[in-house]
Order: structure tokens, then C-alpha cells, then sequence
């Protein structure tokens, strides 16, 4: 008698029929092979997968079956139908690829398909080439539906936006077949959070500013859980909640939209085309809540914080926008603000930023401050890493741990007393005034007068106790309301710094959690100091000292790597022969190429000569040689793709051709002048 081993492999997705389930395909499965294998004793494995669906072989159980394969654990795979193991043709190829390798028989018992024939191989390919189409097919119609439910300004699905919910309605239609479709049902609470985010940006004209005061005053959104700055974007962004007027429509027409419907004072519903660049935009059946003309205003003043960021851009290391830390810097030795000032271009055709002192610039003193001056692209960087990384954990914690020690300080049980006692030594008077109305002996009198005082007395005391414990309640609550926001704005720093490139806001971010930065001039130092920690948390009985300020030290040396490298090389006591092998050059000629001013590492090259010193990357690494990275392929490519030769492209924009030859041939660096002509011409 044969050990046969029998592999019964189900499968359902979440849409299947009932008649599909797991449990029926196993049992009709098992029933096969008992009347197909007559006599032959058959040790059956199972493998289920429910809820995956047949357009991948992406499932744990197949995944298992497949080990098991490759292990010869089994003999025979049998399905109860064909795209129960894959929909996809090329996948189910695979599969009988490997089931063929490993000499293990497939039998799919509804279309009665076996491997043992060459028939049956056959048909088995055919078979699921049909199935991939039916899917293929139905795919399509979906999307077909989807698209036409867009058009209409219907819900087609997906996650629901804040102020509505979801209904779904039955009708007849023209076929007078029933048919149903989600309406979306608007959320008057939620609706009021729309508009109060809209009014909060046209008033403070910032999505940082209006997340902030969205979190401060405990607003949700639907899952209940703090707004993000993505978040908020996305509504201010979103058509969705505008009331729809020619001006709404002409404007998403503008933006190269698709735009379905009438316009009729109703929101917008979106429809993005996978396989277009274009979205449709359609007239939807909810009521819009945003006024047309504060909907324009708020995509308006995106366009132009859009456009001022690109300017930025454009001229990074140029403009007045790139310093970070202007406004918080200020000198140790007279006490003024670093501010911002702009030097000519270098030899190499560079403009550098400086902070400097403008205790040197004042008229109106005898002796100016002799700060010295600070390039920008050397400090930002190393001080903002510094400002990242400084106890960030440890900071969110004790600002956390110290809101809930307040929460739990609170007042309000011995106000509740107090004012309990108030109540109950007024009504004791009051009692007491009623029983002397009606006494007339006057020694009764006497002793009741005398218990009223008594009790008035301790009444006035009990209310000047209450007044104090009212102060003291408002005092921690006005502490938690700011210990909150300082979390948030430590928080916001931590998850939005990296993610913005508008330079405003990401001042923004620094100066809510900085105080000030203090340039020491004579140890060449910053001590960073943030914002309120000592105040805020003074009353916690740890010292905190070492959260609220931190120092960086930093040497200044000459203005060019080269300047900066040599300095460190002999402070180091290496010679360039040295450090030429610690950073794998064949010999020291290529540091003195790099100290000379010759040539420029590159990244990989700066940030070994950082790790050699322990200093931060900047110290070595030129920005503009991200722009320089490939050059040579860059410029090879554009003459190929407007067919121009050497000479004439050389001509063309005003290069020898000795110059462009040596750029492609990577025999010659390009200076920045020339860089930034090839820049201009969209050259590279």
C-alpha cells in the first residue's frame, strides 16, 4: 500500500460566495481523492487561506505549501478550483514550474484538470489564462463604475473626510432595476472644525499656527486623535467643502482638472485617475460649508508661499532667507544681535551670509563690539543638529511627567469642601437667626447672638481659604495650559522640522522652543538655551539644568576647506601622506590638491575627514557638489538629446571647448560661475 501525501490547498476572499468556503472546498476535495485513490492509504495536509485574495501568490499558507514542496513532503497538490492557487498567469506558471521540478502531481477537481497528461497540462494553462482575463475584465468594470460615479459627483469609497459620515441609499434605475450608492452625510460638529480651521488660517496665515491652536484647544479629528500638519494641509486644499460658484469651477479648471456639473453651491467630490495625469473634479450632493471667495483665498496664499519657497530655493546660499538663526544669535561680549549680512561673490563666484554683531555697526558708540563674523553654512547646521538631538527624548518625557503631577495636584476636591462647609455654616446661621426670631428670653437671645458671631467669623475665614484655593487652581491651570503648549511645541519641532522647506515656518518651529543662542567670542562657542524649561518646571524637584541649555564648542579656522583641513591635519600632528592612506588616497598629492584649493572632496571623501577629526560633515563637504554630482554624464546627455557637438554646444552658451571637453572627460573641475550658467540655461 502507498503512503500517498496529499496536499488540499483553499482558499476565500473576502467577496466569495458561500459556497466557496474553506470548509467546502476541503470537504469536496477529500471526497475526490477517496473515490480516485481507491485502496491507497492518503495522509492528507491542509492549507487555508481565508480573506487573501488570487491576484498574487503573496499569502502565508501558499507560502508554507511552496517550503513544503521544496522539502518533498508531498506527492500530490489538489484545489478544488483553478484560481484558488493564482488568477495571474504567469504566476500560476511559476507554480507548475516548481510542481513539475519537484515531481508533485496537480489536480484541480473542478475543470478536472490532472498533470499526469500532456492534456492536461494544456488545458491547465488555458484554464488560467481565461481566469486572469474574467479578473482582468472585472477590474475594468469596476473602474468603469468608479469613474462614472465620479463624473456624477457620487461617493465612490475610501476613507471618509471629517465632517461627514456615509449612508447607503437604494433606487430604481431607468431599467427600473434596484441598484444602491453611498451618499455622504454631513457631521454638523465636525463641520463646525472645518470652518474654524479655515477662519484660523485666513486670520493667522500659517498651517503651523493653525495646528497649534487646533491642538491647544483639544480639536480631533475623526479617529480622535491630535491634528497633523499634513492633516490640516489637506482640508485647507481640499474642494470638497466649498461652496461651488464659476469662480470655484474656472479656478480647478485652471489647475487642469476634469470639472463634471453645474455649479450649485454644493461641495466637490475628486476621482484621481491612476492612469491619467488628470483628476476629475465633479459637483457632489452635499451642501458646501466654505464660502467661494475664502476657499480661493486659502489656495491663493498656498500659491504664493509656494512660489516664495521656490525663489528661496532658487537662490540657496544667496538669499536672505536661508539663515536660520537670525533673531536668536546674539553676541556674548556686548549683548547685541547677529544679524544678517551679505558679502560680494568670491573668486570662485560664490556669495557667502554672515551673522555679524550689530554691536559693529551702531554710529551712535565710541567703541564698536570686534565680534567676528560667522558664515552661515558653517554654524546652521552644526547647531541645529546639536538643537535636534539634545535630550529630545528626555525633554518630551519631563514635560509629560510634569503635566500629569499637576493634573493630579489639582484643587478642585478641597474647593468642593470648602465651598460644602460655606453652604453648611450659612444654613446654620440662617437657622439660628430663625430660632432668635422666636425666643424672648434674653439670655437665650444673648447666647444665640453670640453663636451667630461665632459662626460668621469662621465663616469669613472658611471664604478668604476658598479665595486662596481659586487662586491657587487657576495658577495650575493656567501652568498645565502652558506646559501644553510648550509640548506641543516641542513636539511639532521633533515631527515637522525635516518635513518643511518653507523657511519661515521652520523659524517658526525654532523660535517656539529657543530663547536665545550666545555666541561666546572668546571660547568660539554656543550656549543654546530653550525656552521657559527652568520656569515651567521649577517646581518638579529634579534639577533640570542640564535640559534647558546645552554648548557647542567650534573652531573657526580659514574660510575654504582647504583652509580648514590643513588646519586640522597639523593640529593632529599628520602628516598628508598619512591622512592621504587613513582616507584611502594612493598618495598624499590629493590632500594637497584639496588644501591647495585645487580640487573639492566630494561626500563620501567629507565625511571620512569628519569621522578622522570627530567633526561634523560641513567642515568639509561644498554644497554646490550636489550639483556637480555626474556632471559629465549630465552634459553627454543633454548634446545627445539636442544634438549638438562640443564645439557647438561650447559655443552656443559661451564655453571654450577645452572647458566643456575636460567637464565631460572629469579632467577639470567646474568652477561655481560656470555652474551656475549651465544652471540658468536648464543645462543641467
Amino acid at each position: 500500500m502507498i503512503n500517498l501525501k496529499i496536499a488540499i490547498y483553499s482558499r476565500k476572499s473576502v467577496l466569495s460566495e458561500k459556497g466557496d468556503s474553506i470548509e467546502n472546498q476541503i470537504e469536496l476535495c477529500k471526497n475526490y481523492c477517496e473515490s480516485y485513490f481507491q485502496g491507497e492509504d492518503l495522509e492528507y495536509i491542509v492549507y487555508e487561506d481565508e480573506g487573501f485574495s488570487g491576484k498574487n501568490l503573496n499569502r502565508p499558507k501558499f507560502k508554507e505549501l511552496i517550503n513544503d514542496i521544496k522539502s518533498n513532503k508531498i506527492n500530490l497538490l489538489i484545489c478544488y478550483r483553478l484560481d484558488r492557487i493564482s488568477r495571474n498567469v504567469a504566476d500560476f506558471s511559476t507554480t507548475l514550474e516548481l510542481l513539475q521540478k519537484y515531481n508533485v502531481n496537480f489536480v484541480s477537481i473542478k475543470e478536472q484538470f490532472d498533470t499526469t497528461t500532456p492534456m492536461g497540462r494544456a488545458m491547465i494553462y488555458i484554464a488560467s489564462v481565461f481566469a486572469q482575463l474574467e479578473r482582468e475584465t472585472i477590474a475594468e468594470r469596476v473602474k468603469d463604475n468608479m469613474l462614472q460615479l465620479a463624473k456624477m459627483g457620487k461617493w465612490s469609497g475610501g476613507c471618509l473626510p471629517l465632517g461627514f459620515n456615509s449612508e447607503k441609499v437604494s433606487y430604481l434605475n431607468s431599467e427600473m432595476k434596484e441598484k444602491s450608492l453611498v451618499k455622504l452625510i454631513p457631521i454638523n460638529s465636525e463641520l463646525e472644525t472645518i470652518k474654524f480651521i479655515y477662519n484660523t488660517y485666513l486670520s493667522k496665515g500659517s498651517i503651523l499656527a493653525t495646528l497649534t491652536e487646533l491642538n491647544t484647544l483639544g480639536y480631533k479629528t475623526k479617529l480622535k486623535s491630535n491634528f497633523e500638519l499634513s492633516g490640516v494641509k489637506r482640508i485647507l486644499k481640499s474642494p470638497i467643502y466649498v461652496i461651488s460658484n464659476e469662480d470655484t469651477h474656472n479656478y480647478l479648471k485652471s489647475l487642469g482638472y476634469d470639472v463634471f456639473g453645474t455649479p450649485n453651491g454644493n461641495g466637490y467630490l475628486t476621482y484621481q485617475q491612476k492612469s491619467s495625469n488628470n483628476s476629475i473634479v465633479a459637483i457632489a450632493g452635499h451642501k458646501g460649508v466654505i464660502s467661494s471667495d475664502d476657499w480661493l483665498r486659502v489656495q491663493k496664499r498656498f500659491e504664493s508661499n509656494k512660489q516664495k519657497a521656490k525663489k528661496s530655493s532658487n537662490r540657496s546660499g544667496t538669499g536672505q532667507n536661508t539663515s536660520l538663526f537670525s533673531g536668536l544669535l546674539k553676541c556674548s561680549k556686548c549683548g547685541s544681535n547677529m544679524v544678517i549680512k551679505y558679502n560680494s561673490k568670491n573668486k570662485q563666484g560664490f556669495n557667502y551670509i554672515y551673522y555679524i554683531c550689530s554691536g559693529k555697526q551702531k554710529t551712535n558708540i565710541d567703541i564698536k563690539c570686534d565680534c567676528p563674523n560667522l558664515r552661515t553654512d558653517l554654524v546652521d547646521d552644526i547647531i541645529l543638529a546639536k538643537i535636534k538631538t539634545h535630550n529630545k527624548d528626555i525633554i518630551i518625557k519631563t514635560y509629560e511627567d510634569k503635566l500629569k503631577e499637576l493634573q493630579l495636584s489639582s484643587n478642585k476636591q478641597l474647593t468642593n469642601d470648602l465651598n460644602k462647609n460655606i453652604n453648611e455654616k450659612t444654613d446654620q446661621i440662617r437657622s439660628l437667626i430663625r430660632e432668635l426670631s422666636l425666643v424672648s428670653d434674653e439670655s437665650i437671645k444673648e447666647m444665640l447672638r453670640n453663636e451667630i458671631a461665632s459662626l460668621n467669623s469662621e465663616l469669613i475665614q472658611v471664604k478668604e481659604k476658598l479665595n486662596n484655593s481659586n487662586k491657587i487652581q487657576s495658577d495650575i491651570e493656567n501652568l498645565i495650559i502652558n506646559i501644553k503648549q510648550t509640548l506641543i511645541n516641542f513636539k511639532n519641532f521633533y515631527n515637522y522640522f525635516d518635513k518643511c522647506n518653507d523657511i519661515n515656518v521652520r523659524r517658526t518651529l525654532l523660535n517656539n522652543i529657543i530663547e536665545n543662542i550666545i555666541y561666546d567670542v572668546e571660547s568660539k562657542s554656543f550656549n543654546i538655551n530653550f525656552i521657559n524649561l527652568n520656569m515651567q518646571l521649577s517646581s518638579v524637584r529634579k534639577s533640570y539644568n542640564n535640559l534647558s541649555t546645552c554648548n557647542i564648542n567650534l573652531i573657526l579656522t580659514g574660510e575654504t576647506i582647504g583652509d580648514k583641513l590643513k588646519y586640522y591635519r597639523l593640529k593632529n600632528n599628520l602628516t598628508q601622506d598619512k591622512l592621504a592612506k587613513l582616507v584611502g588616497f594612493n598618495s598624499g598629492s590629493c590632500i594637497k590638491d584639496i588644501e591647495s584649493n585645487r580640487r573639492l572632496p566630494g561626500r563620501n571623501i567629507s565625511k571620512k575627514l569628519a569621522d578622522i577629526f570627530n567633526l561634523d560633515t560641513i567642515y568639509f563637504f561644498d554644497k554646490y557638489l550636489e550639483d556637480t554630482h555626474n556632471l559629465s554624464n549630465k552634459l553627454k546627455e543633454f548634446r545627445q538629446k539636442n544634438n549638438l557637438t562640443i564645439k557647438s554646444a561650447s559655443l552656443k552658451y559661451g564655453f571654450s571647448q577645452a572647458s566643456w571637453s575636460d567637464w565631460e572627460n572629469e579632467k577639470s573641475y567646474i568652477k561655481r560661475s560656470k555652474l551656475y550658467i549651465l544652471k540658468d540655461n536648464n543645462i543641467i
